[in-house]
């Protein structure tokens, strides 16, 4: 049996259900999926104030449950084989890495090599257009932008997504099938990424209905976490990710003493 930790990055516990629930559908029988859902930040991630008050908080909830799996107590918590970042474009990846002994995986990364093994470019649609350049970054970053051709919003808020399945459908597809379509470059996606976790569960509809791939993140990021777990791996320790040195974090004293897992 494994345990697949998945934080979310904003403070919406009905968001953190939506994931877990997307999860779920598609992970093995031998794996459980925990949802943790951070106690600090903000309630939707579109802004680099929120992003980095978001990093903050992932980073505090993971240590928190963490250190909850140490406590002999009945509330204690099941220790994760693996953690799960379900946000798009967003910070906290390395510091979870440096944080914890398990693999991370980040939903933007896992989406992109899932649309890479079945299409040539992807496009990528997501909530506001000013969320564009923290999910270019995250791809340059990684390595992984040469292949898309596009990042176009919705013009919907993350929280908006909730509100009405129908508009939130809709606009979806008609942001995708612009991706779809030449750019000025002549060059079109040919597998469209779900650029939210608030997303999460709607790919194989919407693949049958745009007839491309359409990559869930949370989906990709499962699979991706369960094969690292299955060859054994964890996050190397000999350089980038090695254990911090104590030294006081003023305000965050609880994060002194590093909890590994």
């Amino acid at each position: 049996m494994h345990a697949i930790g998945i934080v979310n990055v904003n403070t919406s516990q009905a968001m953190t259900d939506i994931i877990v629930q997307a999860a779920e559908e598609v992970a093995a029988p031998d794996t459980t999926i925990i949802g943790v859902t951070p106690s600090i930040g903000p309630a939707s991630v579109e802004t680099h104030v929120e992003a980095y008050l978001s990093a903050t908080g992932l980073i505090d909830a993971v240590h928190r449950y963490q250190s909850s799996c140490d406590e002999p107590h009945e509330d204690q918590g099941k220790r994760v084989d693996a953690w799960i970042i379900a946000g798009y474009g967003d910070l906290g990846k390395e510091a979870l890495q440096e944080l914890t002994d398990v693999p991370v995986v980040d939903i933007t990364e896992a989406a992109a090599v899932a649309a890479m093994a079945v299409g040539d470019t992807f496009g990528v649609v997501t909530t506001l257009d000013r969320t564009t350049p923290m999910i270019r970054s995250r791809l340059r970053q990684s390595g992984l932008l040469d292949r898309c051709v596009s990042i176009t919003g919705t013009g919907l808020g993350v929280l908006e997504l909730e509100e009405d399945s129908e508009r939130t459908n809709r606009r979806i597809i008609e942001t995708a099938r612009q991706a779809l379509q030449p750019n000025l470059s002549g060059k079109r996606a040919e597998a469209i990424c779900l650029g939210c976790g608030g997303m999460a569960g709607q790919a194989r509809r919407l693949s049958e209905v745009l007839e491309v791939p359409v990559i869930d993140g949370v989906a990709a990021a499962v699979g991706q976490a369960e094969s690292l777990i299955r060859q054994g791996l964890r996050t190397s320790r000999v350089c980038t990710f090695a254990p911090r040195e104590h030294k006081p974090l003023h305000g965050f004293e609880h994060l002194e003493v590093q909890k590994s897992q």
